[in-house]
């Protein structure tokens, strides 16, 4: 091994065990019991972008109930410390709130706790099925209670950004979770003053109207506010759009997330809402300004060039970013510019030549730009 080799191995054994250094962890093994009392007291927090990924059926559920009763291992759960000494549930969602389910403690949102679960489809001691905690023999309740589950903590001395990717990881696996829905979780462990903009900016009314037709199932899994972050993202780095779509949101939002603030060329936290907010503003006016467009201005639009219903992401960066170059030049208080703008909507959706713009197999980065400059020419004529 050369000299330079040997610096070279020295210097990554050395990053690794900063590493390391940077990461405090303990081990508690937990009863049952304790982490109930623990989340009734608030001790033990589990975020509302938690809560939305609670998906086990009750079957899984009840299964998971039966497994604890007959005393069978179950995997660790990850907990990360906060400044408050309080603990927050990053790993472990569906086990923990089958149990707080069970017992009838476990609220979703801001609501009163859900109504218990009934335990079926058991298929070790079918008897169990039909059961609730209540109706419980004393003995087995107290086994239930008294069964211990490992904890890994994270201390709150633990680096941040390792923090992220430490949980940004055990999230990628597990139940099938949509991109943003892991992004919401894992940003957190960051900042979360970035993702709490947009959030707030996915309940914009006028953003709320632009995508009305977005289904609803999709609106569940946060669509609307991966939009919000894939307007955000190209409008401040959309020159910079190589790769695969889900990674380049991801980064950018890493990036706006990160701890050591993000530089005003990744995220402006006054100018950015703004622009976000008189952009959908003006397009919802414009679109109510014209009968043939109205919600349906994101819908796609048929062989004939008729408007339908069904979201069109295409038309969303299409639209939104197309406005973009004159975006000062547009004044909402305007009725006759928002008319003309209506009409511009609806020819453009018209055009035959759309298609070559926005079929399918276009969310390439050149196919991104040539929508947007097909976009932004077209409005331009009628402005």
């Amino acid at each position: 091994m050369t000299a330079a080799n040997a610096d070279e191995t020295v210097q990554l054994i050395d990053s690794v065990d900063d590493a390391v250094s940077s990461v405090r962890t303990r081990q508690l093994d937990l009863s049952f019991n304790e982490l109930a009392d623990m989340y009734t007291t608030g001790e033990l927090v589990v975020q509302p972008e938690y809560q939305r990924l609670f998906r086990w059926t009750e079957g899984a559920q009840s299964r998971f109930i039966e497994t604890l009763i007959l005393e069978l291992p179950v995997p660790p759960i990850f907990l990360m410390e906060t400044e408050e000494n309080v603990y927050e549930l990053i790993d472990g969602l569906q086990r923990v709130s089958s149990y707080l389910n069970f017992r009838g403690l476990l609220k979703v949102g801001e609501g009163d706790a859900q109504q218990p679960l009934k335990l079926e489809d058991c298929d070790i001691v079918e008897e169990l099925n039909g059961h609730t905690y209540e109706s419980l023999p004393p003995a087995l309740v107290r086994r239930l209670k008294r069964n211990f589950i490992r904890a890994e903590i994270l201390r709150k001395e633990s680096d941040a950004r390792l923090r992220y990717y430490m949980f940004k990881r055990l999230n990628s696996g597990g139940e099938p979770l949509e991109q943003q829905e892991i992004r919401n979780c894992t940003i957190r462990l960051l900042n979360p003053d970035f993702n709490d903009t947009v959030i707030k900016l996915s309940r914009n009314d006028d953003f709320k109207y632009c995508i009305s037709t977005v289904a609803e199932a999709q609106k569940e899994k946060r669509y609307d506010e991966e939009l919000v972050l894939r307007f955000l993202a190209f409008l401040k780095r959309g020159d910079e759009y190589r790769h695969e779509l889900g990674e380049f949101l991801t980064e950018y939002m890493e990036d706006a997330s990160d701890p050591d603030g993000p530089s005003i060329k990744t995220w402006d936290p006054v100018a950015d809402p703004a622009t976000f907010e008189k952009t959908f503003k003006i397009l919802r006016l414009a679109a109510e300004s014209n009968e043939a467009v109205g919600p349906k201005v994101f819908g796609s639009v048929n062989a004939s060039g008729k408007i339908r219903g069904q979201f069109a992401v295409y038309h969303f960066e299409g639209f939104a970013f197309g406005l973009q170059g004159i975006l000062e030049r547009l004044d909402p208080s305007n009725t006759e510019q928002m008319k003309k703008l209506g009409s511009a909507i609806e020819r453009i959706k018209g055009d035959r030549t759309l298609r070559e713009f926005t079929g399918g197999g276009k969310n390439t980065a050149p196919a991104y730009r040539a929508r947007v400059q097909f976009f932004a020419n077209e409005i331009e004529k009628d402005i």
